[in-house]
């Protein structure tokens, strides 16, 4: 969604734009997964919204730890994003009136999400891929299609074009152009289960980040609390059941050990189980937020209810979504022309009619806060390559707020890239880039002998295999919870995996093909190198802030503890070659207008 409002944005203005992605269409963008809405403060409810509030809201939703400036720019332009979107036909949902609804999400008390049913990123992404189009029509925009992107050229220490491999025939070709926008989504597939497309990678940021541009905030990761619970080790991926469910939905789990017992054995069933004896433990912890407190808060409370025994369906991984109150008070009907489409999909992948009996949900890896080191001009360190919506880590500090990633991905590339990118230019002037300078040959070279060595891995074990089990240790040791004991034990068995992969994993075919296996090793290898880092982004961080929680800094009630004195920073890793440890760069967070306080959602 980032890349394809920003390509035809910049088109617009009269720039040429090749524009690439590996999927077969830039609509198979994972951006079309997104469910329920996008913000913008423009308090359409009356009911106390505005610019200060999204921002301070974003700014309190991340644990204090994103930039002022990027949010408040952030909160600013998401009023745009609406008419934009409008103009360019978005179905958004209207009340009776005509006029554009709206519904809450976590961690707000207004209603500012904008939604189209349960299906808001598909259309937003229709709306720029229709812009894209107009634009690839007009031959402002070039667009390559099933090619990936292996390395950025650097020449002078500035970025000056890309390798990429196309997908369909191997062929490796360099790309020249004037500057680099990388809009390549989330690294959530480290973890080898999220709700991520199973596509989604690193590969493209890591090679940039590998060329010298900073990494930060890695083991900034999001576990989203409603996700269709994991099954067993035959899954490739997960299923998100959109927050905007927590609108109506209420979650809870058995007050007692025995009646989670008797649930998992299927002696009784969820609607069987009396009112007093059960914990809407949401609602009774947080009375002001109820079930619509953040991200991060809600997931740890689900785990925390079945780490006391008390989860239900079968692997006893999970708690309920209960809509029986909704139903009973607006209707089924109601209810499904909000949800329907949510309430069937789930139905497909479960076989459980929600509409009868509650939702089974458990948190599952969605989305990374961290990325790309960007600064306000969403330039990274080096000059001419910037970073777009999900693959930057500017404005979500160390939790997202739901709704708030399609209007990243969308300000990113209508409303800041084009003024921005301008700035740049200006300094090198239009001179042509030289295709001849030595790097591209050398850069192409590179990527060729990375690919032949990976066909040359002729071992016993799939790269599926080596990702499953790198998952395995990100969630066990780097996911919801994190120690230093844990985290220590996940660095020696990540880099053990890392070099079993080099020695004995399998790549099967050649080049000149349509090679999944190559694809995905070349992906897994990124992931291997980023799981490492992880690790070391969570040991340094000795506190507990959003969805990084050390278990060793946590409040009386449970709750994240932060350490402002010494941790107010940006983490941005820089990279200094293979089997090296990456070194440390600081960028203090200064507060002017938000007041550091201890986050509270009761």
């Amino acid at each position: 969604m980032a890349g394809a409002s920003a390509a035809a944005s910049l088109a617009e203005l009269g720039y040429n734009v090749k524009a690439f992605c590996f999927q077969d269409s830039p609509r198979r963008a994972h951006s079309i997964a997104a469910q329920g809405g996008i913000n913008a403060a423009k308090n359409y409810q009356n009911d106390g919204d505005s610019v200060y509030r999204l921002f301070y809201d974003t700014i309190k939703g991340g644990d204090y730890r994103a930039r002022e400036g990027n949010v408040y720019r952030l909160a600013e332009v998401s009023v745009n994003i609406i008419d934009q979107c409008v103009a360019q036909g978005v179905p958004f949902a209207r009340e009776y009136g005509g006029l554009l609804d709206n519904r809450s999400f976590g961690g707000s008390q207004v209603s500012r999400t904008f939604y189209a049913r349960g299906q808001t990123g598909q259309q937003l992404l229709l709306g720029a891929y229709s812009a894209l189009n107009r634009q690839i029509h007009k031959g402002k925009v070039k667009m390559y299609t099933r090619t990936e992107m292996l390395d950025v050229v650097i020449v002078d220490g500035q970025a000056k074009g890309i390798i990429t491999r196309n997908l369909t025939t191997g062929e490796i070709d360099t790309h020249t152009g004037h500057a680099v926008l990388l809009c390549t989504g989330g690294y959530g597939n480290v973890f080898y289960l999220s709700t991520n497309a199973i596509g989604s990678n690193v590969t493209a940021a890591w090679r940039a980040h590998k060329r010298g541009a900073f990494f930060a905030n890695p083991c900034y990761t999001q576990i989203h609390p409603t996700c269709i619970p994991v099954t067993g080790d035959h899954q490739s991926k997960l299923t998100l059941m959109s927050e905007s469910l927590r609108n109506d939905g209420r979650v809870w789990a058995p007050k007692t050990v025995e009646v989670a017992e008797r649930l998992r054995k299927k002696e009784i069933t969820a609607d069987q189980v009396k009112e007093d004896e059960r914990d809407y433990f949401l609602e009774r912890k947080y009375p002001s937020f109820g079930n619509l407190v953040p991200r991060d808060v809600a997931s740890r409370n689900a785990k925390e209810m079945v780490d006391e025994g008390r989860g239900v369906g079968g692997s006893g991984f999970a708690v309920f979504l209960d809509f029986a109150d909704a139903i009973k008070r607006l209707g089924q009907e109601a209810v499904a022309a909000k949800y329907g489409n949510l309430f069937d999909m789930y139905y497909q992948i479960t076989d459980e009619d929600p509409y009868k009996q509650p939702m089974r949900i458990y948190p599952a890896v969605h989305y990374t806060m961290g990325g790309l080191w960007v600064d306000y001009n969403l330039s990274t360190n080096m000059p001419g390559l910037y970073a777009l919506g999900e693959c930057n880590f500017s404005d979500h500090g160390a939790n997202r707020l739901g709704a708030s990633a399609l209007m990243q991905g969308l300000a990113d590339g209508y409303f800041v890239i084009p003024y921005t990118l301008g700035d740049y230019l200006a300094t090198i002037g239009p001179k042509p880039v030289d295709a001849s300078n030595p790097a591209f040959a050398k850069t192409k070279q590179e990527v060729a002998e990375r690919i032949n060595k990976l066909l040359a891995l002729k071992g016993t074990k799939t790269v599926n295999e080596y990702h499953r089990d790198l998952g395995h240790i990100m969630w066990e040791y780097c996911g919801m919870a994190r120690t230093e004991e844990g985290l220590t034990k996940a660095k020696g068995l990540i880099s053990a995996l890392r070099a079993g992969f080099w020695k004995n994993a399998l790549v099967v075919g050649t080049n000149e093909d349509v090679n999944s296996s190559l694809e995905r090793a070349g992906r897994v290898a990124d992931f291997l190198e980023l799981g490492e880092l992880m690790v070391d982004d969570a040991l340094m961080r000795r506190e507990s802030c959003g969805g990084h929680f050390r278990l060793e800094s946590q409040t009386e009630e449970g709750e994240a503890l932060r350490d402002d004195d010494h941790f107010a920073f940006v983490g941005a890793w820089e990279y200094k070659g293979d089997n090296q440890p990456e070194v440390l760069n600081k960028e203090d967070l200064n507060f002017e207008f938000v007041h550091l306080t201890q986050r509270s959602y009761k």
